[in-house]
């Protein structure tokens, strides 16, 4: 029997269709980082977890920052504030091991998901939140995102004190950020009465599970806002990374 001879031009469009096909299920998620180290940038396991369960799904990742000034610098070890001043998107980039972009640079029309970590930072250097509480504002390139998913009814991700981006942003939506009831599982949970203050639903939630805000594609999952265990944090980030990937 002879072999089947395909013609080189035929085998370029089937390799094309391979390629087409392998690449359309392929998420795009932007995720925003506001620096390094939990009390002045990012959660570091948050956003591990989120970038470990997101390559596992198959996502492709790009990792974006605002180009500003925090707002103070921490030391860890310490907890007390220096004198330095660092930049948000600098730091950024020892979490993304220098694979990040100046949030300036972000297009809607490049991204279908977006996904924001936790961490002091969200606080301090993508809003005001921190010194202003409930009259805070949000830094404009970061409001400016968000803004457009939600216009463009794309889903967001928010995990830890991230969703009050959402509360501010977004009104009326729904989200969650734990428990509403103080204690020493939930040691934050007054937020949670913030965020009914400007105008939107909280829905109490365990660690590991998410609150998905069908009509605003909004999902949010408590993540460090709990006294849990590691690994908890990690299920309930997990959780909200595959709901957002189903919302894409």
């Amino acid at each position: 029997m002879q072999p089947l001879r395909i013609p080189f031009e035929q085998r370029l469009r089937v390799g094309a269709v391979c390629v087409y096909a392998l690449t359309m299920g392929k998420k795009r998620v932007a995720v925003i980082l506001a620096g390094c180290g939990v009390y002045d940038g990012s959660e570091l396991h948050e956003c591990s977890a989120t970038m470990v369960h997101l390559s596992r799904a198959g996502a492709e990742i790009q990792l974006y920052a605002p180009n500003v000034n925090q707002m103070h610098v921490v030391n860890h070890l310490t907890g007390q504030p220096t004198e330095e001043v660092r930049n948000v998107l600098v730091e950024s980039s020892r979490i993304a091991r220098g694979n990040i972009k100046d949030l300036t640079e972000f297009s809607i029309n490049d991204t279908d998901a977006l996904i924001i970590p936790g961490g002091f930072g969200v606080a301090k250097n993508l809003s005001s939140w921190a010194v202003k509480g409930k009259d805070f504002n949000v830094e404009p390139s970061v409001e400016s995102v968000i803004k457009k998913f939600h216009a463009t009814k794309k889903p967001i991700g928010l995990c830890c004190i991230s969703p009050v981006l959402a509360a501010k942003l977004i009104p009326g939506c729904e989200l969650t950020v734990g428990h509403d009831t103080e204690c020493e599982k939930w040691p934050y949970a007054k937020t949670a009465q913030t965020m009914v203050e400007l105008g939107c639903k909280h829905v109490n939630k365990h660690v590991t599970e998410t609150h998905i805000d069908k009509q605003n594609k909004l999902v949010t999952t408590s993540a460090f806002m709990c006294n849990a265990a590691i690994h908890e944090i990690f299920d309930g980030i997990g959780e909200m990374v595959k709901e957002v990937l189903k919302l894409a």
